[in-house]
């Protein structure tokens, strides 16, 4: 188990070096000059020329990166462009907004679309089946914009139990928050409710169908000790793999959800940096992202290889 964790963590280290390196490529090849959209149109050459030099933007690209990079890992982040302000704390506190909401709604979509997926495998072709898979699907065939607006008029404005706008204080604590978190997590809980419950469903019918369930079955076990211990282990490591990826885009990919409920989360302040160009503050949550992603996807292999010993051992 120790040499599986140690390549995983060298894959892991080596996924972030190429992606630090796409992400500052792609970075360097947005339209526009920096410097201009800082001075704005009518700053002059020499003054454009000044700032290129006080940003470091007329250094070679290598020589960028090389400083960006060791910048970034010693936790130095730089200034934003366009506010002025230091990215490191700024990008913490919204990544801590962003995992409140992530986090919510883990708790909310996984155990809910898991337990959705296994009822309708057991209940396979029934009308109980049929009845999950129409209505989760056409939950998540709605936009998101939509589902925000539905539930806020529904909570908000109909019943008054919720706020409609979850624009939370800087310092605001977890239960200071978790009214304001309620309504977005429950519809990006809605947008995952039908993927984790179809996944659910396709794992426990296809791991029923086969020769152990059978036999154990013959044996005289008890249905719920085969589903519970055997079948439930085989069939949710695909579910694993989809809720790491999840947590990634719920940490930054919210963009639509957090707009609508004027959250202040990561995705964004992605959006505020790459409307003004703002190159240090696009490469640090960009990074940020990355990391999550990697480290979430780690957790979703030390997962399978606790749940499925031959992962560990076969690779």
């Amino acid at each position: 188990m120790t040499l599986y964790i140690l390549r995983r963590l060298g894959f892991l280290v080596v996924t972030l070096v190429l992606t630090s390196l796409l992400i500052f490529a792609v970075t360097r090849l947005l339209p526009g000059d920096v410097a201009r959209v800082i001075l704005g149109r009518e700053a002059g050459e020499a003054a454009l020329q000044a700032l290129r030099e006080e940003l470091g933007l007329d250094r070679p690209a290598p020589a960028q990166y090389v400083a960006w990079l060791r910048a970034f890992v010693a936790g130095d982040w730089g200034t934003s462009y366009s506010s002025r302000q230091e990215i490191a704390p700024l990008v913490w506190q919204r990544l801590r907004n962003s995992l409140y909401l992530a986090a919510l709604t883990l708790a909310l979509a996984a155990p809910l679309g898991i337990a959705l997926g296994i009822v309708a495998a057991l209940r396979e072709n029934t009308w109980v089946d049929n009845l999950i898979g129409i209505a989760s699907l056409s939950v998540v065939g709605l936009p998101e914009f939509v589902t925000g607006l539905v539930l806020i008029q529904v909570l908000s404005f109909s019943l008054g139990i919720l706020p409609a706008n979850s624009s939370i204080r800087p310092e605001a604590t977890v239960g200071e928050a978790l009214p304001m978190l309620i309504l977005p997590a429950l519809t990006a809980t809605l947008v995952l409710l039908a993927y984790i419950a179809r996944l659910t469903r396709a794992g426990v019918i296809e791991e029923l169908h086969k020769q152990y369930v059978r036999t154990a079955t013959i044996k005289g076990l008890p249905r719920r000790l085969v589903i519970g211990r055997h079948v439930l282990r085989n069939a949710l490591l695909p579910t694993i793999t989809v809720l790491a990826i999840s947590f990634g885009w719920l940490v930054s990919g919210l963009v639509v959800v957090e707009n609508v409920f004027n959250y202040p989360g990561l995705g964004r302040l992605l959006v505020f940096a790459v409307d003004r160009r703002d190159l240090p503050l696009i490469q640090a949550i960009s990074m940020v992202t990355a990391v999550g992603y990697a480290g979430a996807n780690l957790v979703a292999d030390l997962l399978y290889a606790l749940l499925n010993p031959r992962v560990r051992y076969g690779r």
